[in-house]
């Protein structure tokens, strides 16, 4: 595991920073593929979570969820407006192509969701903040003491198509609702974060980066 910050660890994955995983406090926030649980279960030796939390449901975070959470009996959490697609009850959205290429690569099978997200519940001392617009359920993780974001897919530091570095909006065939993706790009610069980590990307420290980014959505 890589410190990122007090109780924030990456779990490295290959390449680099393509998908990202982390540990906060004793939570396993996203799986990544279903061909990641068993790289997740090794790297998590000795650092047993209580939880697993999704900051969304899409294939490359949910994947090795069901896995992790019965081959380690974790409980499962997601915000309620993902509950559904993480059960098997509703189908991912969008319906784009690549989402239904990686639906038949990537995707983990269903699990029940233990404890569904709301807006202001706490998570290892962060607290979950809507962010919908990637997908329904989108949220950010936020830590008030000393402005650390886990953003997920609400920005990506990373072009998912190209693997070039920088700050990018998530293309159209991942993203739900424009208009309340670009919201939620706001929201997170709103907070004025310290230090921001996402689910694609490097973390990021520069504030005015992420200020002027948002103001161009």
């Amino acid at each position: 595991m890589i410190k990122i910050a007090e109780d924030l660890h990456l779990l490295p994955s290959f390449p680099s920073f393509t998908i990202n995983t982390y540990l906060m406090g004793n939570v396993l926030i996203d799986t990544a593929t279903k061909w990641d649980a068993v790289r997740l279960i090794r790297q998590l030796k000795g650092h047993k979570p209580d939880m697993v939390a999704l900051t969304h449901v899409h294939p490359d975070h949910q994947g090795a969820a069901k896995h992790l959470c019965e081959q380690l009996n974790l409980p499962l959490a997601c915000h309620e407006a993902d509950q559904e697609v993480m059960e098997g009850k509703k189908p991912m959205i969008p319906r784009s192509w690549i989402i239904r290429v990686q639906e038949k690569t990537w995707m983990g099978r269903p699990h029940p969701v233990s404890r569904p997200l709301r807006e202001g519940d706490e998570v290892a001392g962060f607290r979950v903040i809507h962010a919908p617009g990637h997908t329904p359920g989108s949220v950010i993780f936020f830590r008030e003491k000393d402005g650390i974001a886990v953003a997920g897919d609400v920005l990506s530091n990373l072009n998912p198509f190209t693997l070039r570095p920088g700050l990018h909006e998530m293309p159209d065939e991942y993203t739900v609702n424009r208009q309340q993706s670009r919201e939620s790009i706001r929201l997170l610069a709103s907070l004025d974060p310290a230090l921001v980590v996402f689910g694609h990307g490097k973390p990021l420290t520069d504030r005015q980066a992420l200020k002027r980014f948002a103001a161009g959505v």
